[in-house]
């Protein structure tokens, strides 16, 4: 299964980055080990997101900016509101990116 990077820029990625980073330059852990644990955490992300989570949200918001590259959607939205059955949360400024899950499968 292919797997996308996005989930290592988010804080429990950016996390589990520094925290490989520092344990390598420490020596406590091999380079290839780290590498190896990051394409785990993309691949446990991709399939946790696909099989666990079951909520639907609509988002509404003014479209700041938005960009296609390489089978990449990227949204910047303003003033967003993010509403599910259960509640509603107001964002002033948001990034959206996504991909297209087919591309996982090839």
């Amino acid at each position: 299964m292919a797997t996308f990077e996005l989930y290592r820029r988010s804080t429990i990625g950016m996390c589990l980055t520094e925290t490989l980073d520092e344990m390598v330059e420490n020596g406590t852990l091999g380079a290839d080990l780290a590498i190896k644990v990051l394409v785990q955490f993309d691949k446990s992300m991709t399939e946790a997101l696909e099989t666990q989570v079951k909520s639907k949200v609509s988002i509404k918001g003014h479209l700041h900016t938005y960009r296609f590259c390489d089978n990449v959607w990227t949204f910047i939205l303003q003033d967003a509101l993010f509403k599910n059955e259960e509640t509603q949360e107001n964002v002033g400024h948001v990034k959206i990116v996504a991909c297209d899950s087919k591309l996982l499968t090839q």
